[in-house]
């Protein structure tokens, strides 16, 4: 009689997907100033790279990974029982 427990994804509870979404929005600020918003003069006192652009562009990479690791591999919630 072995009883069988029902599962769920944490969906939007987990806390890669909101790890995911910080990032993301920091991310995408981020590259929108790495964009539009640098001026030539930072971009010398960094070494000629465009530090905003990359680091933003790294952050929603990351981001996108967290996404990707949360939709492979789900965090399994059983079910409330009565």
């Amino acid at each position: 009689m072995g009883s069988k427990s029902k599962t769920h994804r944490a969906g939007v509870f987990d806390i890669r997907v909101v790890i995911a979404l910080l990032i993301g929005a920091y991310g995408v600020v981020i590259t929108v100033l790495g964009i539009g918003f640098t001026t030539d003069e930072q971009i010398q006192k960094s070494a000629g790279v465009n530090v905003n652009l990359w680091a933003g562009i790294g952050m929603l990479l990351f981001a996108a990974g967290f996404i990707a690791w949360a939709w492979l591999r789900p965090v399994k919630v059983p079910d409330e029982s009565d």
